[in-house]
């Protein structure tokens, strides 16, 4: 699975930090999850669409080998 949560961070100019902080976890997880090493949960990528304010669909998307 890809994301575009790197991107979306730069857009609101956040750290993985400040995004972690916002979100309640820690920054190495958005760091696995930026990476592909970590795939959140549903109630995580719930929350990070509400931070960018973009569709979970906008911010992960399924490679055709998932």
């Amino acid at each position: 699975m890809k994301n575009s949560i790197k991107v979306q961070r730069a857009i609101l100019d956040l750290t993985q930090e400040d995004l972690a902080n916002k979100i309640g976890v820690s920054r190495q997880t958005i760091n696995s999850i930026e990476k592909n090493r970590y795939v959140p949960s549903t109630v995580l990528a719930l929350k990070l669409s509400e931070v960018f304010n973009i569709t979970v669909n906008e911010i992960f998307t399924l490679d055709k080998d998932d």
